[in-house]
This record gives C-alpha cells, sequence and structure tokens, in this order.
C-alpha cells in the first residue's frame, strides 16, 4: 500500500467516501487498497521474451502491446485513465516468469497482467497471477496443457493450439489419389505448443493411406537440428510436417535440406512462417516459396479492425502487410479483450474481469470474435493453412473458403 492511500485511510469514513467519488475498482490483492485515484494511470504488467529462444516472438508481441496501448490511450485511455506499460524481460526462462510475475505484482503494483509468449512459459505465469487473483488474458498459450491445469483465470484470445494442422491435413486427404502425397515425415519439438498438433493431424493422414516413414521428437532447445534434418531428408518424404515454435528451428531445417537437395513436395511448420518480415529475412524470398504454416490471422485479412491494426502498424514501422507478424495482431487482440472487460464491469477489478469472460460474452477483436468456453479457450476462430507464394503470404485453406488462394503444389524448388 502506498504512503497516499494510508494517508487517504487515515482520515475517516468521510474521506474515504469522497475520494470513492473519484475512483475506479481495481484489484483488491497485492496492488493495494483497491482503486486508482482520478488522473493516475492504469499500470499493466507482461513478462516477455526480450532474449533467448523466443525473443523474436517477445518483441513482436512487445509491439502489439504497445500499439495498441497507444491507439486505447488516443480513444482517452481505460475508464479515462492513461495505460502505462510495465514490459519486462525474461529471457524466455519458465523459472524467470514466475519471478517476473511476482514482482509486477507485488512491488509494482500493477492493476492488470497480460501473458507471456508461448504456453511454456504462459502456464507458470498463470498459475502466479492466480495466487493473486488477477486474470491472465494472453495470445500465444494456447496448448491444451495451459486449460488442463484447472486455472480459472487464464483466458486466450488465439486459436488454441490442438487443431492447427487440421485443414492441412484434410487438404492432404483430399487430394485425388492420382496427385496425394504416398509418403510423410514428421519432426517436432518437444514443445507444449508443437507436439499436441502433430497426432491430431497424423490421425487424418493415415486414414488417406498416407504413409508416415518418419516421426521424431526432439528436445526444445537442440544442439543441432541438421542430424534430424539429414535423417527426414533420407527417407525422401513426399511431405513434411515440422513442429517448430520460431524462425531459427524453420530456418535451420530449410537450410539442411537445401544441403541435401531434398525438396519434400509440401512442408509445413506450426509456427515461424508466420513471422513476416522475420522469416523472409532468415531464409530468403526465393526459399520461403511454397512453405505454409497454420493460423487464425494474416495480414491480409478482411477483418476492418484488423485492416485498421495493420495499416497503423505499417505507419509506425514500415513494410507490407505480408510481412506483419501473426504475433503482433495475437498481442492486440489481448489488449481489446482487457478493454471490453473494463467497461464491461466499470473498472479494474480482477475477479469481476474473471467472471466476465467467462460469461459468454462475445468480443470483437482483430482477429475476429472472441468468446471463451469454460476453460478460457477461444472457441470462436477458424483454422486456417497459409502459404508463402513469392513475397506474399496468402490463404489456401480452407479451400472452400471465399478468400482462398490456389494452393502451390508441388511446393517449388528451393531458391536463394
Amino acid at each position: 500500500m502506498t504512503g497516499k492511500r494510508r494517508l487517504f485511510r487515515a482520515f475517516g469514513v468521510v474521506s474515504i467516501t469522497l475520494a470513492s467519488l473519484a475512483t475506479v475498482s481495481t484489484s483488491s490483492g497485492a496492488s493495494g487498497s483497491g482503486t486508482i485515484a482520478k488522473g493516475h494511470p492504469v499500470l499493466i504488467g507482461a513478462s516477455l521474451s526480450l532474449s533467448g529462444d523466443f525473443s523474436g516472438d517477445g518483441d513482436a508481441f512487445q509491439q502489439g502491446y504497445k500499439l495498441w496501448a497507444a491507439d486505447q490511450n488516443k480513444k482517452g485511455g481505460l475508464l479515462g485513465h492513461k495505460i502505462e506499460l510495465k514490459i519486462i524481460s525474461d529471457a524466455s526462462s519458465p523459472t524467470q516468469v514466475v519471478t517476473n510475475y511476482q514482482a509486477l505484482i507485488s512491488n509494482d503494483h500493477v492493476n492488470l497482467t497480460f501473458g507471456p509468449f508461448s504456453s511454456l512459459l504462459t502456464l507458470p505465469a498463470a498459475r502466479t497471477v492466480n495466487r493473486y487473483g488477477y486474470a491472465m488474458v494472453e495470445g500465444a498459450g494456447g496448448a491444451p496443457s495451459v486449460f488442463q491445469a484447472g486455472l480459472h483465470n487464464v483466458f486466450d484470445a488465439a486459436l488454441p493450439v490442438a487443431n492447427g494442422l487440421v485443414p492441412f491435413a484434410q487438404w492432404l486427404a483430399s487430394l485425388p489419389a492420382s496427385q496425394r502425397p504416398k509418403t510423410i515425415a514428421y519432426a517436432t519439438s518437444t514443445d507444449p505448443f508443437t507436439e499436441p498438433q502433430i497426432p491430431v493431424a497424423e490421425k487424418i493422414i493415415k486414414a488417406a493411406g498416407i504413409k508416415t516413414v518418419y516421426y521424431k521428437t526432439f528436445p526444445a532447445e537442440p544442439s543441432d537440428y541438421t542430424t534430424i534434418a539429414d535423417a527426414v531428408a533420407a527417407t525422401n518424404a513426399q511431405v513434411v510436417i515440422l513442429g517448430s515454435v520460431d524462425v531459427p528451428t524453420v530456418s535451420a531445417f530449410m537450410q539442411a535440406f537445401e544441403q541435401a537437395h531434398y525438396n519434400p513436395r509440401a512442408f509445413i511448420a506450426t509456427a515461424g512462417p508466420d513471422q513476416g518480415k522475420t522469416f523472409l529475412s532468415a531464409v530468403g524470398a526465393g526459399n520461403s516459396n511454397g512453405v505454409m504454416v497454420p493460423n487464425a490471422w494474416y495480414g491480409g485479412s478482411s477483418n476492418p479492425e484488423s485492416k485498421t491494426m495493420v495499416a497503423e502498424f505499417i505507419k509506425k514501422y514500415g513494410g507490407t502487410a505480408s510481412e506483419v507478424n501473426a504475433d503482433v495482431a495475437e498481442a492486440y487482440a489481448v489488449g481489446q479483450v482487457i478493454t471490453a472487460a473494463v467497461k464491461a464491469t466499470g473498472g479494474f477489478n480482477n475477479a469481476k474481469i474473471i467472471t466476465y469472460l467467462h460469461s459468454g460474452v462475445t468480443i470483437q477483436s482483430v482477429l475476429g470474435a472472441v468468446k471463451f468456453n469454460n476453460l478460457g479457450e477461444n472457441n470462436q476462430p477458424t483454422a486456417y493453412t497459409f502459404q508463402w507464394q513469392g513475397a506474399k503470404f496468402v490463404e489456401v485453406n480452407p479451400a472452400t473458403d471465399p478468400g482462398a488462394t490456389k494452393i502451390l503444389f508441388p511446393k517449388p524448388a528451393w531458391k536463394n
């Protein structure tokens, strides 16, 4: 509790009543008296991976959070309170992320918390803030393990990860027998984001008669990807599904494939190709051609709110719509969910925010509709497959979607 808030309490009941006329409710946990004085900012805390394995994603999430805060502040902030973000780096460490949220709540007395990047960090982060009674809205923690933990305070605005590869698997299975690949290889990191996607896709693909010729899991931080990539190449599988969480992983596999003169007819990675300019810079515009990735958002989305955000992003950071990292949109959507919850509940009381987000309400965001089930998953997004075609990042699945572009298949040869 701050010195100023102790002083308010010392004046007695009349002073408290008068003060309450100029305040709005906030969490009654570690944040002190449960109020934000008129004219004071609302402080939102987040831990992001600004270094380490997830640094590319962490930087993009920071851009998304900051872009939302700037846009919302232009509209008057939250209930008249200017938004201030307190973002600290967790170095991509599940241990450090716990320390960071403890400090944000106990030392910095933040009023609200936004989530970190990756399911690996989201689960320990959500457990930590739950002990203080805080809601955690996030956009990159959709693994089943996050929601199977039984926490009531975590809400993921993005697509649940388990079904991410389903449109791609269904597309493979739907191909005429004469065009359908005969063999497929799977290589996935042990990250909770990647592993749950593979069995769901494999079941569909196996049923279509496509033979699994390689299935390998590898540590989230292997010393070298080359051995695994070379083993995949040696199978000469016609399709490769790579369970990846970042650009460096995808880039390493692609480089090894190229050196082995191995070019699968279809190649999809669970994350990395969706990171826009970062991905293009790492692999080269020629090599990106034909590479696919599952997601629920892309820079060319027709969603009006998304189009506005993309235009503002380009104005601030440059580039094209295809180069906007999907992480930016996921982070921005977190802010939009909190905006709706704060307005609906009339304040910053985390208990009320949690109840509101569990009420079945639908919130519009740059990702589309957001509606949480009883676990905190957003059950509204449609899973899509996206593909790099030249310098453009386009939607290709579901093929029946009016906005879908014809898939580039077979994938063109590697070309720097």
